[in-house]
């Protein structure tokens, strides 16, 4: 653990106060032998997995257990870790870490609520305290969803004080491997900084279906692109082997969550299958491949049901045609598998209850669903805190402990191999020098402004910046944008107009306020929208920028406006210096953008590229 003695030290204390040793209060694994008696040299310089077996003889079924559950935690504003009275919102909900690690002994944990970067690195050594005052002194693992984008992503954490870039489908855009490598090694030092040793990304699903409320988070349709991005995205964070400065990645989801039905995403009871209409499946599988090839440290499978793939219509972590078969037999994959979140017991959200994602299987008890995964051959549960049922079914006899131990092993060799047991604590003074370093928020700026993918430019783009150029702008700071121009408070006053717009999506009809938040449904500007823009773009000469979260279907806007961009997570400031000419726009599509929605619904899910007449093709974008 955190303040285990390094070798030299050790040297100098055993000689100078052997007695003293055997008084440490509480002993720790690192220097314990089989016996649990002291001794600090037998282990701390064994290989690594002589010590995994060391600590695997001493763990009992209940801390094994709880060793293959992740769940969220909470940082309090101060960087306390307990629950603090009078708390409101999801912090009610929140299970502290100290009850996780003490009652259900865990020590997997992603954050749901997070303050600050030195409150953040002041809790992460709180939570490693308690994890080292357990009985074997299991460090804790960190793991997050992405906190470097730019971007209203449901899946993007708040920066907080990160370097902001845009989203994968940016890194896509630009499709520039060193670039991607380069900005995985400077999260990683963030996330090292605080104590962050999981990335819970990249995503290697592929974007063939624009409708999906996840295509944000890929780096988009095509197959190749992806499989270049991933391998360089890993690298970046992970290094070419796993070990003591890596983050390790949790690449997603195999095998491959992007063709889902009409687009509607299986978080949820509304759609539980993905189809494979141009009989594509493997085209889905070549970015884990590249994954594979650089060492990804995990793999985590996703919700749907591969329809009419395997031998039964099942969840991927519930098919063990896909886990065992496909990615242990055939991809010869030895790392953790970690199931999406809920998939084992329902969700209360006040009184709204959200199922959990037992597709095909939702007429099994919660202890069979959990016997099922463990079956299929994964290690790990996302979102669930019942490691009891585990230690149930092995007493029962129902699965073998030896089974539990294969698990066990792999997710005590990451934690070994990342040096968790040797130093889990962080500098918490270096922390807030590392995140968000001038150095990394420059290059996160410039490769927004990088990404920016220019469609069409009849304006003949750029402008000059000037203080008699009259500009109008929505949806975008003033304050901003007067350092480019004069703002006029009406379009009629204006010489130009700059207005920001998302693609647009239809909310769920649910009282999930989760659900509620994903882009689902239909990508075309409609009604008071569409002609809000029309009505600004006949009035004056009019600049269009949209986020493409999604595809966007927008061939009236297109037609009216003088110049069009797309952006994939991106500051005003980043746009008006593209307009203006301090920056040049570098992006490409990275999926197309259809003509229709009639398009978008007669296209195949699982083929990428393939809508008919797109208003712009895959790979297009503008230089200047």
């Amino acid at each position: 653990m955190g303040n285990k003695f390094k070798p030299l030290f050790i040297s100098v204390l055993f000689v100078t106060c052997f007695v003293s040793l055997s008084f440490i209060d509480p002993p720790k694994y690192r220097d314990l032998n089989k016996n649990g008696k002291m001794d600090p040299y037998e282990n701390i310089n064994l290989p690594i997995e002589k010590r995994i077996d060391n600590l695997i003889s001493l763990m009992n079924i209940d801390e094994k257990a709880g060793l293959m559950f992740i769940n969220g935690t909470l940082i309090n504003t101060d960087g306390s870790i307990d629950k603090k009275e009078g708390a409101t919102g999801m912090a009610t909900r929140i299970p502290s870490a100290r009850d996780l690690i003490v009652n259900k002994k865990m020590n997997h944990f992603n954050y749901w609520q997070a303050p600050g970067v030195k409150e953040l690195a002041m809790g992460y050594n709180a939570i490693q305290k308690v994890a080292e005052e357990s009985r074997l002194g299991i460090p804790v693992t960190i793991a997050s969803d992405p906190r470097h984008y730019f971007s209203n992503n449901v899946f993007a954490m708040e920066a907080n004080g990160f370097s902001q870039w845009p989203e994968q489908l940016g890194f896509a855009a630009i499709n520039d491997p060193v670039l991607t490598q380069k900005f995985g090694d400077i999260a990683r030092q963030e996330y090292l900084a605080v104590g962050i040793r999981e990335a819970l990304h990249p995503m290697a699903d592929l974007a063939t279906e624009p409708r999906w409320p996840r295509v944000s988070g890929t780096f988009g349709e095509d197959a190749n692109i992806s499989a270049r991005m991933i391998e360089a995205y890993i690298l970046g964070f992970q290094g070419k082997q796993l070990g003591n400065t890596s983050v390790a990645c949790m690449t997603k989801h195999f095998s491959g969550g992007g063709p889902q039905k009409e687009g509607l995403d299986p978080h949820f009871q509304y759609q539980k299958g993905q189809v494979y209409p141009g009989k594509n499946f493997n085209y889905h599988l070549i970015p884990f491949e590249a994954a594979f090839k650089a060492n990804t440290a995990c793999i985590m499978p996703y919700y749907g049901v591969p329809t009419d793939q395997t031998s039964e219509n099942v969840g991927f972590s519930y098919n063990k045609d896909i886990i065992t078969k496909l990615l242990r037999e055939k991809y010869k994959f030895d790392g953790v598998v970690c199931t999406d979140w809920g998939l084992v017991s329902d969700t209360h959200i006040g009184a709204v209850i959200w199922p959990a994602r037992a597709w095909g299987v939702e007429n099994l008890s919660e202890i069979e669903r959990v016997k099922k995964i463990i079956d299929a051959g994964c290690d790990q549960f996302g979102g669930e805190n019942c490691p009891q049922y585990i230690v149930q079914l092995v007493k029962e006899g129902k699965i073998k402990e030896s089974r539990i131990d294969q698990s066990v092993r792999r997710l005590l060799r990451q934690k070994f191999i990342l040096g968790l047991f040797d130093n889990p604590y962080v500098d918490v003074d270096n922390a807030t020098k590392i995140v968000g370093r001038a150095d990394f928020k420059k290059l996160g700026e410039d490769t927004q402004r990088r990404s920016m993918t220019l469609l069409k430019n009849d304006l003949k783009l750029p402008l000059s910046v000037s203080n008699k150029l009259k500009i109008y702008v929505k949806n975008v700071d003033f304050k901003i944008a007067s350092q480019y121009g004069i703002i006029v408070a009406l379009p009629e006053q204006a010489d130009i107009a700059i207005i920001r717009l998302n693609t647009p999506w239809v909310p769920l009809d649910t009282d999930n306020p989760f659900a509620k938040g994903f882009h689902h449904g239909d990508l075309d500007f409609k009604g008071k929208d569409l002609e809000d823009v029309l009505t600004l773009c006949k009035t004056v000469p009019t600049i269009v920028d949209i986020y493409l979260d999604r595809p966007a279907v927008f061939p009236e806007i297109n037609s009216s406006a003088k110049a069009v961009f797309g952006n994939y997570g991106a500051s005003d400031a980043a746009l008006l210096d593209v307009i203006f000419g301090i920056a040049k726009p570098e992006g490409k599509l990275p999926f197309e953008l259809p003509s229709s929605m009639e398009a978008v619904r007669n296209q195949k899910e699982d083929v990428p590229y393939d809508s008919k007449d797109p208003l712009y093709a895959f790979g297009f974008g503008l230089h200047y």
